[in-house]
């Protein structure tokens, strides 16, 4: 009679999903907090010396704190002193940033320092940059040094995939962004498992970081706009056209970032070309107003407030001028990110529309230049819906919003990114 073979020894059952993903759990929760704790801790020092730059500096010196002279000396001065420590710091605070988008793989420990104090003082100068790149990057490069120092079996995606998802929540005080950025990331790699087993560690982190971060600062993205409340057939129109606008400014932008980048790589001097970065970046915020400097959170919330203080053509004015600040920040060699001066950008291009058409609701006019303009410039279709969505915090818009960033996004693809090779060409 046959008889049933014995089951092999020395051989362990293969873990189920279940197993697979508990152990991450507690990883992903320490680095979610961590990671909103050093992107809190940088934010608040950016937010005291910026109050002794542009405040007690200025009083003590009887100079306008605003004025046309103080901007223009003030980010003059930032980037001479930024352009130093960038020289004398381990690392000299990481890779040139024009090559670096908002996930790299993990930089060497001994950057980090130098990358956070450069960042911290980039954020409180008012150059027109935000903190999510170098953040990211300094997130990742402990994860990933700490998580394989205690767990050396472990891999380098996981490090950072978990360090980005935490600072993304952070940033954005949902873990939502940090899903909808990183399973955009993740649909593009082959790997195996669903996208949601991928995707679970990295929502653990997010989770930590937003809810951290929420509980400590309570951050707020939403404009405090008048409510979507009568969508009509004729929105639809207006969507298309302000999204396709916000787009073609983006590109342009994209299109001169190699060009501006090769112009300051010819100076072959890191301190001289952000020294004239900074006095240009001085001379653009006297032209476009105190309200194009810094990051743009907080300078959109303040334009937000009040969308009928100023005409169409000085909204018009200070789009463009962000815009331009962006470039050069971003070229000449300040360490910073591009979604938050791209968001002004944005708010500027939509508060135009609707005062050359106020028959435009204001929070659709502001929420598609801001879709098209993210799509342009950061090329992530979820990132640019979820940024422009959270603004007004109304979800009648999102229909709107998905039907304009369907020709919106014709118009970007394939284009090249507002990101360089390190030979200087650009990623598409």
């Amino acid at each position: 009679m046959a008889t049933d073979s014995p089951a092999p020894t020395g051989t362990a059952p293969e873990p189920t999903p279940a197993q697979r993903l508990l152990p991450v759990i507690v990883p992903a929760l320490v680095v979610g907090i961590a990671s909103a704790l050093i992107l809190l801790g940088i934010s608040l020092l950016a937010e005291k010396l910026q109050d002794v730059l542009w405040e007690t500096l200025p009083d003590a010196l009887s100079v306008g704190r605003y004025s046309s002279l103080w901007m223009i000396v003030m980010l003059t001065a930032s980037g001479l002193v930024i352009g130093l420590l960038i020289r004398v710091v381990p690392g000299r605070a990481g890779p040139d940033p024009a090559t670096t988008g908002l996930v790299d793989p993990p930089l060497a420990p001994g950057v980090v320092p130098g990358l956070l104090l450069v960042t911290a003082l980039t954020l409180a100068s008012g150059v027109s940059l935000g903190p999510e790149n170098p953040i990211t990057a300094a997130n990742i490069a402990l994860a990933y040094w700490l998580g394989r120092r205690f767990t050396p079996g472990t891999t380098a995606k996981l490090w950072v995939s978990l360090a980005a998802a935490g600072t993304i929540g952070a940033l954005f005080g949902t873990p939502v962004a940090a899903a909808l950025i990183l399973s955009e990331t993740l649909a593009s790699r082959a790997g195996p498992g669903a996208l949601w087993d991928r995707l679970f560690g990295p929502l653990a982190a997010g989770t930590a970081g937003a809810l951290t971060m929420t509980l400590l600062a309570q951050p707020s993205f939403d404009l405090s706009l008048p409510a979507y409340t009568h969508p009509h057939w004729g929105d639809l129109l207006s969507s298309v056209v302000i999204a396709l606008a916000g787009a073609v400014l983006g590109l342009v932008a994209v299109y001169a970032f190699p060009c501006v980048h090769r112009f300051f790589r010819a100076l072959r001097h890191p301190v001289l070309a952000l020294t004239l970065g900074g006095l240009l970046l001085g001379l653009l915020g006297a032209l476009g107003g105190h309200l194009t400097l810094f990051k743009g959170l907080d300078e959109v919330k303040e334009l937000a407030a009040d969308p009928s203080g100023w005409s169409a053509g000085q909204f018009a004015v200070m789009a463009v001028v962000k815009t331009a600040a962006l470039l050069i920040a971003a070229t000449c060699g300040f360490r910073g990110g591009r979604i938050f001066p791209a968001v002004f950008v944005g708010v500027a291009l939509g508060l135009c529309a609707h005062a050359l058409v106020p028959s435009v609701p204001v929070a659709l006019a502001v929420t598609c230049a801001v879709l098209g303009i993210l799509l342009a410039i950061t090329r992530q279709g979820w990132l640019s819906l979820f940024t422009a969505a959270v603004l007004v915090g109304d979800a009648a818009v999102l229909p709107v919003l998905c039907v304009a960033s369907l020709p919106a996004w014709l118009l970007v693809t394939g284009r090249p990114q507002m990101q360089l090779r390190e030979d200087g060409t650009p990623l598409r």
